[in-house]
């Protein structure tokens, strides 16, 4: 598939080899082969299934302090974190990468969510002091640090670069993966926001080896990373997918949604959990978002994500009836009537929580399936 009629191609479309799906670059001819040099630091994707929100005024930490499930109103130039927003019932209604210059929040948000959380942001300005932008003339590169794509895109973004948080439990925040190799800690990941009219894609991956963003997304499974576009319904509240890890805070003052916050993880368990899956590779099918996921003859929950891995796999996450057991075989119902074997992975565990008493595990080998 290719762009709609009169609309400008994604960032990245130009260079050789890209396939685009809408506004996605989805590769450039060897996903796999992508995702090794992404994870290498050799390449760069290009993330048009990301937006950007300017957020300036002196009032702009504190604003979306109050607004928001982070702690953001001692954020330094230079820091990054991830905030949500969330319905007076607890329920996640968006998501942003959070960065500050010092000037300006950076907001990267998924694409099809930015419109309307740039007319949220708005609605609520009231009389803050800030000015919220939503600005469709730039582009989100994502990169691992350390390697030759952070010294290509990171001059360009002119300092424009989101850390992301998953690597660790962000202050104020709690895991609920009970485990010791939390496969986030490997996740050395950065997106930065770059301008197509001052740095064209030719010259940013003149010497860079680009990827798509079926790359970066395969990485993010495989890491147990929620996003909104992926592991986000209209049930979805933050604990079924561990992101109290990130994008909350448990003791900052009031914020819409907090009493759900406090209420489930002090005193209850999230109704649902999120899981990994690890797919029967000898069917050559991948399950889409929504496909349903069952326990035997039970619906146990849906696929939220899933890609084919470099090292893994086929992959997904799914979000499962916390009712499920941990030792349950899965099986996955593909929209075209296959039936796939899965194998679980637990993240969020069923009693999930600050009562929860497993002891945090070693976890599980993660070899795949037969393929």
């Amino acid at each position: 598939m290719g762009t709609e009629p009169g609309i400008a191609p994604p960032y990245g479309a130009g260079l050789a080899g890209a396939v685009v799906d809408g506004r996605v670059v989805a590769h450039f001819g060897d996903p796999v082969r992508e995702q090794r040099a992404l994870a290498a630091g050799s390449a760069a994707a290009v993330l048009g299934d990301r937006a950007v929100i300017a957020v300036r005024g002196e009032d702009r930490l504190s604003w979306l302090d109050s607004i928001t499930s982070q702690s953001v109103s001692a954020l330094g130039p230079g820091e990054s974190t991830e905030l949500l927003v969330l319905s007076p019932q607890g329920h996640v209604e968006h998501a942003a990468a959070v960065y500050e210059d010092g000037e300006t929040v950076w907001l990267i948000a998924d694409a099809g969510d930015v419109t309307a959380l740039a007319k949220w942001l708005t609605m609520m300005r009231f009389r803050s002091r800030v000015e919220v932008s939503e600005r469709g003339d730039l582009a989100v590169v994502g990169f691992a640090p350390g390697g030759a794509a952070a010294e290509a895109v990171v001059p360009l973004a002119g300092g424009r670069v989101w850390r992301d948080p998953w690597s660790s439990v962000s202050a104020g925040g709690w895991q609920y993966a009970q485990t010791q190799e939390h496969p986030g800690a490997e996740r050395a990941w950065c997106e930065a926001v770059v301008d197509p009219g001052e740095v064209p894609a030719s010259d940013l991956f003149a010497a860079l080896e680009p990827a798509g963003a079926a790359a970066a997304e395969a990485l993010r499974i495989a890491a147990w990373r929620p996003r909104w576009s992926g592991e986000v319904d209209e049930k979805a509240i933050p604990h079924e997918s561990d992101w109290l890890r990130s994008a909350v805070h448990l003791n900052k003052g009031c914020y819409r949604g907090q009493e759900t916050v406090a209420k489930v993880h002090n005193l209850g368990h999230p109704p649902r959990r999120l899981v990994m899956l690890h797919l029967d590779g000898s069917e050559s099918v991948l399950p889409a978002r929504g496909d349903a996921v069952s326990d035997g003859e039970r619906e146990a929950g849906r696929i939220t994500s899933a890609a084919r891995h470099h090292e893994l796999g086929p992959i997904a996450l799914a979000v499962v009836s916390r009712r499920t057991p941990a030792e349950a075989a899965l099986t996955v119902a593909t929209q075209d009537g296959t039936t796939v074997a899965a194998s679980q992975e637990v993240i969020v565990p069923a009693d999930a929580g600050a009562t929860a008493e497993i002891p945090r595990l070693t976890r599980l080998s993660r070899r795949p399936l037969a393929q």
